[in-house]
């Protein structure tokens, strides 16, 4: 038996609907710009040759509901409502078929940003990372079998702050299929059980503060929630 110079992390799992096992994650990966309308009010342009991503350390997921103090470093966080997926089986080099069959349950994802942050990492070409690996910026709620949520279509999807309605789309918006991301991303991972990608985020994104209760949704889907109290 190994002896370890200090306590292993716990391992960070999800609820599935109507399963008594939870779903435990590896690897949290995120899709940029995957909705048109919110790259333009970021003034940018979808890129419509291939998806593009950028991670999140599982150590930084929180599940729906948790209270979380206002980060520091940032007087600029906002919100992102995402569809968010999970894979069951193992693909490499998947083809469209194998794609959409690895994908063995959604949810709903709040992929929360220091804007400001990531905007230096825009202005200086370098690493989002302080903008998007963030502690508590993963905030995922519990899962629903692919079986039972359906193929995804034209689902609302939305965003409350202090229940004022700040995003408001449909996930036909996506430029990028969760198939075809599944398969674009497994040519340069292996990609399975454990995996989460979250799809992006629709138009409406904005600034949060402390005392601020976020609360968003998918049709079908369990919602997620997050408080942010004070800073620390």
């Amino acid at each position: 038996m190994a002896e370890y110079l200090f306590e292993p992390a716990e391992v960070f799992a999800l609820e599935v609907k109507g399963d008594a096992k939870l779903y435990p994650l590896r690897r949290i990966f995120c899709v940029g710009r995957n909705y048109a309308a919110h790259a333009a009010e970021m003034g940018n342009e979808v890129d419509r040759e291939a998806p593009w991503y950028f991670t999140k350390q599982v150590a930084h997921a929180v599940t729906s509901g948790a209270v979380l103090p206002y980060p520091p470093g940032t007087e600029n966080y906002h919100h992102e409502m995402e569809l968010a997926f999970v894979l069951g089986a193992s693909v490499f080099r998947a083809s469209a078929t194998e794609a959409q069959a690895a994908i063995y349950a959604y949810g709903c994802a709040l992929d929360m940003t220091r804007r400001d942050r990531q905007q230096d990492g825009k202005d200086n070409r370098r690493p989002w990372s302080l903008g998007k690996d963030v502690e508590g910026s993963a905030v995922l709620g519990s899962l629903t079998k692919a079986e039972a949520f359906g193929a995804v279509e034209d689902q609302r999807i939305y965003l409350e702050v202090n229940g004022v309605t700040r995003q408001d789309a449909s996930l036909k918006e996506m430029v990028w299929s969760c198939g075809e991301i599944v398969a674009h991303l497994s040519r340069y991972y292996h990609l399975g059980a454990g995996d989460i990608i979250l799809t992006g985020t629709p138009a409406g994104v904005g600034p949060v503060v402390a005392g601020d209760s976020i609360r968003g949704g998918i049709e079908g889907l369990e919602g997620v929630s997050l408080t942010l109290g004070t800073a620390e």
